[in-house]
């Protein structure tokens, strides 16, 4: 009888979504879409295998947005450079119709700095995260700072959620755009 009574009730009250009756009360819950950002990678070729894990470790590790590669020709959120200097990137987060760019400093991998690491966190920037310095190699924006020994790629539990909540109204509600963006560079402190 308990049972009969809880399914009466569910479909009593229930809506019509993306064409699944759902009930009510997850109606009103359903989050917006992920948000689809792109880069290019084709102005840092020495670094597309590099660049590649670390776009794999961001889409492995969050859900309220999606970064995918633009096809040849098409225009990119996001654009890796080759650069003689240290890393750097510009600050996000990077919505769609943004244009920002990630410099793939040679002087940090001359160095010794892991390049997928490099190359996550500089991303991290564009999803708008800022550097965390003085940090240990846990923290993937720590940058520099966890160490020329530090391969640590993964974002933490703490960067995975500022992330989320960046792009957790989804596209729709993406910030106005920022005529200054801020620069911040792999060595800053």
């Amino acid at each position: 009888m308990l049972k009969r009574t809880v399914i009466g009730l569910v479909a009593v009250s229930s809506a019509l979504v993306g064409g699944f009756v759902v009930p009510n009360a997850m109606a009103d819950d359903v989050a917006p879409a992920a948000v689809t950002i792109s880069y290019d990678d084709s102005l840092a070729p020495e670094y597309t295998n590099e660049i590649t894990q670390a776009i794999q470790i961001w889409n492995d590790s969050v859900n309220n947005v999606e970064i995918v590669k633009a096809q040849s020709g098409q225009p990119a959120e996001v654009t890796f450079e080759s650069f003689d200097g240290w890393p750097q990137a510009e600050l996000g987060p990077m919505f769609p119709g943004d244009n920002g760019t990630i410099w793939m400093g040679k002087q940090a991998v001359d160095e010794g700095y892991n390049v997928i690491r490099i190359a996550a966190h500089e991303f991290g920037h564009s999803l708008g995260l800022p550097d965390v310095k003085p940090g240990p190699c846990e923290s993937l924006m720590s940058g520099s700072t966890g160490g020329v020994d530090c391969t640590n790629a993964q974002p933490n539990a703490e960067e995975i959620a500022e992330v989320e909540a960046n792009y957790a109204n989804g596209a729709a509600n993406a910030p106005k755009k920022e005529q200054h963006r801020v620069i911040i560079g792999w060595q800053d402190s």
